[in-house]
Order: structure tokens, then sequence, then C-alpha cells
């Protein structure tokens, strides 16, 4: 089959390289003559009435025959070819001699009834649909980023990764990744999520591609211009014992680095092969490697629905609810009282609050852009406090310096005003809160005096999302 014809090329050049290694005035063998090459196209009638089972044999010692039977390729030096379809197939026949490549005139058989057992095996019924039908199959890959069963229309796999195996059953294909040396250098798989590893894969319409088995085993692929390609129409030829999937004239779908990258785009390994899935791997033509290419069926596609999305719960504390005057009492004491807060410089300082979720888990979180060196001398013995003496009073104490103003509370929304001062400030950071509206975004009326209050200064409404800080009883 085609995936010989890498190994044919490498036979070719070693043939060339010794020639060239010989004493000077020595060149290739001389170039046969087309009517030097003899091969043999026999149809068996015994097997088959129509002359469905054809066989192909090289008669040209010291030559490696190239064969083309339509459905498929192949260069054995005897091959058997069943033709389940009715109708006129032609056999091209070239060989590989010392000399170079050398081609006869084709040779056109005639079968004369179909014997529809040839398709009618299980993994042909699952790629085609079975004798009389078709069977359309997509890239796992759109320009949504949908991931609807595989994390990307391609995978990538070392050669001695890169088998399919036959259940038990003989119905269906897996890709079991294991190697008969694990350790070894081409004993790997590496699965990419196109959507964040964009190198591998783009987000976009990759077409698609119908397998029939309606008259003969025909392939109609649309690529909608990916890597140059656009539609095509051929045929196809499916070895269920070798699960090696030859085509002419078409080319299964694949992704844009596909064509530069693969030894041929007509000669794939079944890695595995399912009623709605499907994965083909074709040989890297410089690496010891196989791009791997997810299909699904478009019935699956189709009918495919995003999973549900479900969202976390939010913080504990996140939007919280106090009675009447509670949180005036936490932020103060009590009744002719203050209390002092201190940023949370030891633990958990500034977060990111989206819908009511945090992302920092303590100051290294968010370094360095966030929390830093600098942040860290700016408040060093640094303090707030809030009091009900003789007023809402509020008090900053910063760098030596002390600022007074007051302060009011908004019970309904739990926002927070500071009259004539700011919290905590490090002027040379852009997340200096110089805003004298703060909300208060999470806070614990139970358990305040050791886990503190979440000071929200700046609100992105488009994500939800609030620049908090965190304060603390000292």
């Amino acid at each position: 089959m085609q995936r010989y014809k890498f190994f044919v090329w490498i036979m070719l050049a070693g043939m060339l390289l010794a020639d060239a290694c010989k004493k000077p005035g020595h060149d290739l063998g001389a170039l046969p003559d087309s009517t030097e090459l003899k091969f043999d196209v026999v149809q068996d009638y015994q097997k088959d009435a129509g002359g469905n089972t054809v066989y192909l044999i090289n008669q040209t010692p010291g030559t490696v025959p190239m064969w083309d039977f339509g459905t498929g390729k192949s260069t054995r030096q005897v091959d058997t070819v069943r033709f389940a379809f009715k109708g006129d197939y032609v056999i091209k026949y070239s060989a590989v001699t010392a000399g170079g490549i050398v081609t006869k005139e084709p040779v056109t058989i005639k079968v004369t009834k179909d014997n529809l057992d040839y398709v009618n095996d299980a993994l042909w019924i699952l790629l085609a649909g079975g004798p009389g039908n078709e069977k359309t199959w997509v890239l796992d890959g759109n320009a949504n980023g949908d991931k609807k069963h595989y994390t990307s229309p391609v995978y990538f796999a070392g050669m001695d990764n890169a088998y399919g195996t036959k259940s038990a059953d003989g119905k269906t294909v897996a890709w079991g990744k294991v190697c008969t040396n694990p350790s070894g250098p081409n004993c790997w798989t590496y699965d990419p999520v196109y959507t964040s590893d964009t190198w591998a894969a783009e987000k976009r319409d990759y077409g698609y591609m119908t397998f029939s088995l309606k008259g003969g085993p025909f392939l109609a692929t649309d690529h909608k211009g990916v890597g140059g390609y656009n539609t095509e129409s051929g045929t196809y030829f499916l070895d269920v014992n070798t699960l090696v999937l030859t085509t002419s004239g078409a080319t299964p779908l694949f992704v844009s680095s596909s064509p530069n990258d693969l030894a041929s785009l007509t000669s794939w390994r079944i890695l595995s092969l399912t009623e709605n899935f499907l994965q083909l791997a074709g040989k890297n033509k410089s690496k010891d490697e196989y791009q791997v290419l997810n299909f699904m069926s478009k019935s699956f596609s189709d009918s495919w629905t995003p999973p549900p999305t479900e969202e976390p719960e939010p913080d504990e504390g996140t939007n919280p609810v106090f009675g009447p005057g509670e949180l005036m009492t936490m932020l103060t004491g009590g009744a002719n009282s203050g209390r002092f807060w201190q940023l949370d410089a030891a633990g958990n300082p500034v977060d990111w609050i989206a819908k009511g979720r945090g992302w920092t888990t303590g100051a290294s979180s968010s370094a360095d852009w966030g929390w830093n060196a600098g942040w860290a001398e700016a408040v060093n013995n640094a303090w707030i406090r809030f009091d009900n003496i003789g007023g809402n009073n509020y008090t900053r104490f910063q760098k030596g310096v002390t600022t007074t103003g007051t302060f009011s509370i908004n019970e309904a929304t739990n926002e927070i005003t500071l009259t004539g001062n700011t919290l905590l400030l490090n002027a040379v950071s852009w997340l200096n809160p110089t805003n004298n509206k703060l909300k208060v975004v999470k806070a614990f009326p139970d358990s305040f005096r050791t886990k503190g209050i979440w000071f929200g200064t700046v609100y992105d409404a488009a994500k939800d999302e609030w620049l908090s800080f965190h304060y603390v009883i000292p």
C-alpha cells in the first residue's frame, strides 16, 4: 500500500548512493525499456464469478513494483485486490529499477458482478455505513473553538505509539497508546488543546468528508480551503487486516500543517474507529512521529450540545448581609469606640474578585504585578481606624503621617464613603486605591476578627470584577 512508498524511495536512494560511491566511470545501470518489465494481473473466477478477486504479480526480478489499482496502492511483489463493485478498473504498474522508475502501459480489467461481502465487514460499515450507504465525517474543531470529544482536531504521537488494535470481535478499533518499549524515544503522545495551543490548529470550519458505498467506494471531500485544498472526488480502500486507509483522487480532511508536514496525504493508519469517532495517523516526512487527525461523525457533531456549565459557588463571605448597624459595629468595635485595621501584608493583601470568586491565595499569587516589595514597604507599620466617638471618624497612619476625615455607610449597598481620605496608598503602584468610595465585597460578620474584610476599590462591570484589598485586625 501507499504507506510502503516511503520505504521504496529509501531503497531507491540507497541504490543511488551506493552507485555514487563506486569508482569514477561507473554510472547507474541503464534504464530498462518498458518491454523488459513483466507483470501479471490475474482475475480469479473460481473465487468470484465476476472476477472480483485480482492477483497482482511482479515478474521482473530485482525491481520493486508500484501498483495503483484505483481504489488503493501497493508496493508488494504479489498482492491480492478485491473489488466489491462491478465495473472497469485500470491497473497501473511501475517498477523501481537500478536505473530509475519505468512505467508500463496500464491494464484495464472488467468486474462483471458485485460482491458486497468485501465491503460488509464491521469496519467498512463503521466507516461508510455499509453497502448502499454513505457516512459523513468532520474534524473535531470549528470556528467557535468547541471541543466536542477531543481537545483538538490534531494530536501527535511517536512512531512506536501510532497503532490501532481491533477489538476481540473485530467490530471496532481502539488506540491503546501502548508501546512495546515504553521508555523508548518514540513512545509518546501529545494531545494539545487547540484553543490555547493555537499553533496546533486554527479555530475554523474544516469542511467535511463523505465515504460512500453507493455503487463503489467513493470519497468526496470539501476542505474549505484548508492547506490550499478545496473540493475533491475520488476512491478509497480500507484494509481491515493492516488497518490502513488509502485514497486516490481525494484526500481526507486535515489541518493546515498537514500538506507540508506529512509524507503522504493518501495513506493513513487507522488508530481508532467506532460508530461516532475516527482517528487517522499520517507519518511526518522528516521525523519519527505521526500526526493524528481526530474525527467525529457529522450526525454526532450536529446533535452535540455544550455540557451545562456549573458556576462555582461564590467565596465564603461574598455579598455579606448585615443587620441594622452591624457593619458599623464591625468597623468601629461598637458604640463610642474605635477599631484599628491593617492591610494583610503577611497574608493575602490584594485580589481581583470576579463574580464573587477571588483567585489569589497569598501575596505571592499576584507577585510581581500586584503585591511586591514596594507595597510591603509602603504599608509597613501603617494602619487605618474607624471610630464613632463624637461622629463617624476615619484616620489613616502611613509613613509617620496621620490624616483624618470622616466616613458614612450606605447599609442598602454595603458601601462606605470616606470624606477627605483613602485607604492605605502606594503611589508607585498601578493598583493604588485612590477612590474614596469602598464596596464591602467580602466580609465575615461572625468571624471578622480572624478573617478580616475585603474592600473593593475599582469595579469592572463587563467582568463583574472588583479590585479588592484585604484588611485585618492587628
